[in-house]
């Protein structure tokens, strides 16, 4: 039903298990859990699909607005890697949107009675973390040295031409973490990235893997790093840089290759700009790329994001060979972090994001989480210099939290 502003989409959300997706103030944002699917392993993303498109068949749908995101709609996020990981979509009782200059809000149930419209009111102010510190994850910064100069040896030994490798690092508060408080900070603080939090998973996304919107198919591609220095005249010297660098171009290049030729057989025809342009974000640049198709078969956007997972720019070239040694020398369990993270609607209309500057709550205490980041190894790759740009990015995460 199309309702009149109800005042900034994440201000509505409640502390409980806050469902989102937002930029630059527009999207869609959830609560409540009329229903659930939870999958792990190889087939995860398969068995999801199965699942949601034998729940929207059954739906009895009433959608008055008709854009996409409108009508029934799932939040999810999946593990990087087949195993380990859980992965999720989750059905809310309650999605608020923004589009355009328009307001809509969808009610769901599964009772088979028609739920009545909610109250959609802004829920109390969110808490500040209290006395956040912070502490290496899985490795200090000399032992990822040492994995990403591993990393470079296989390179140059022939092994693999890109490897993505992640850090983590550990959040605690004195107190539980009321999770949208770091999604507000995010949102203000990089606009121009994709808000998300769903089922403990929350961050500020600059990659959108996928889209897909009425037969029109895009994407954003993201490969190739530098950090800003706070002053705008070296920041475009810096940028003037990047997008001269062999090294990032080459990382860049493996990157669009890769989303290219996953999403070749899902279109009839697809415009791959020849360069990339430099994404300016407030704490670092990337060499972007947007690609567009025409989607030629019936794939929803989750079937497409399988078909993309994971690109060059969180896993590496060839794949088979950097998702083996991540697994051989990461010593990291990356959960959700780099995986999928979005939404789909019942038309198999749907955005899909790469879950990165993310953080996970711990499940088991809620005063915890774990923050990550990457960064991709090539041939040309300097160990302190990557562990440099690790710390560049985990940078949104640990500001959001921290104040």
């Amino acid at each position: 039903m199309e309702i009149d502003a109800p005042g900034p989409l994440l201000d509505l959300l409640p502390e409980n298990a806050p469902m989102a997706w937002t930029r630059r103030g527009e999207g869609i944002v959830g609560w409540g859990e009329a229903a659930r699917f939870d999958t792990v392993g190889p087939h995860r993303f398969a068995t999801a699909d199965r699942w949601w498109r034998r729940m929207v068949g059954t739906a009895v749908v009433r959608d008055e607005v008709g854009l996409p995101g409108t009508g029934p709609v799932a939040f999810g996020s999946f593990a990087f890697d087949d195993m380990p990981g859980a992965s999720t979509l989750v059905l809310p009782e309650t999605v608020v949107g923004h589009r355009g200059g328009r307001w809509w809000v969808t009610t769901v149930s599964v009772s088979g009675n028609l739920p009545g419209l909610p109250d959609v009111l802004a829920d109390a102010a969110p808490r500040r973390p209290e006395a956040v510190t912070f502490a290496d994850g899985s490795h200090d910064g000399t032992e990822w040295e040492r994995i990403v100069a591993e990393a470079v040896s296989r390179i140059n030994a022939g092994d693999l031409e890109k490897v993505v490798l992640a850090r983590d690092m550990i959040a605690e508060s004195a107190a539980r973490i009321d999770q949208r408080w770091p999604i507000q900070r995010l949102a203000e603080r990089y606009p121009r990235c994709w808000t998300f939090s769903v089922d403990g998973l929350l961050g500020a996304t600059p990659e959108l893997l996928v889209r897909r919107e009425r037969g029109l198919v895009t994407s954003r591609v993201l490969a190739g790093t530098i950090r800003r220095s706070g002053d705008d005249a070296h920041d475009l010297a810096l940028a003037a840089s990047l997008a001269r660098s062999s090294k990032d171009l080459e990382e860049h290049e493996y990157a669009v290759r890769s989303v290219a030729n996953a999403l070749d057989p899902f279109c009839s025809s697809m415009n791959v700009p020849e360069a990339p342009f430099v994404l300016h974000l407030p704490n670092v640049m990337h060499l972007a790329t947007d690609l567009a198709g025409v989607a030629s078969d019936g794939s929803s956007a989750l079937g497409l994001a399988s078909a993309l997972h994971p690109s060059a720019a969180v896993g590496g070239t060839p794949t088979s060979a950097a998702r083996e040694l991540i697994r051989e020398i990461e010593d990291l369990d990356r959960g959700r972090y780099a995986g999928p993270v979005g939404w789909i609607d019942g038309d198999g209309d749907g955005e899909w994001g790469i879950a990165l500057r993310c953080a996970a709550l711990d499940r088991a205490d809620d005063s915890r989480m774990r923050l990550f980041a990457g960064c991709g190894i090539v041939a040309g790759s300097d160990p302190e210099a990557e562990l440099a740009e690790s710390v560049a990015k985990l940078v949104p995460m640990r500001d959001a939290l921290s104040g």
